[in-house]
């Protein structure tokens, strides 16, 4: 396979610490479904572009805008599907916490269409942010 999968190139242009920049990428009607134990209060469907922009919104004030995604692999599924493997890294209350996660994305004709986001019960890693 010579060409880059679509899908790819619209998940090139996403920054989730950027949703103002980032929101033309996802349908009016996206669905974003986080399955995140970690953060219960974040759990559940976020619907549409606002739904989704403030689901980023309350990541990044509960994690006081350290939240980072280290992207691991992007594997295109089909043609609506890629599934993305990611570490992603925040800070909650004084620990830093490291998880791995999978995420798998459904893009059609070069628009979001739903997300979901897969995170484990235990982080990979806690560390202490005092020091």
């Amino acid at each position: 396979m010579t060409d880059a999968h679509p899908a790819l190139a619209v998940l090139a242009e996403f920054d989730p610490r950027d949703m103002a920049a980032s929101a033309h990428l996802f349908a009016e009607d996206a669905v974003w479904h986080s399955s995140n134990p970690n953060l219960p209060e974040l759990q559940g469907d976020h619907v549409g572009r606002d739904g989704i922009c403030a689901f980023f919104a309350a990541l990044a004030d509960k994690s006081h805008g350290t939240f980072r995604i280290e992207p691991v692999s992007a594997t295109p599924v089909g043609p609506e599907l890629v599934v993305v493997q990611s570490r992603n890294t925040l800070t909650l209350e004084d620990r830093i916490v490291i998880v791995d996660v999978v995420v798998v994305w459904r893009i059609v004709a070069g628009l979001v269409l739903e997300i979901w986001d897969i995170v484990p019960c235990q982080p990979t890693e806690v560390r202490d942010a005092t020091h």
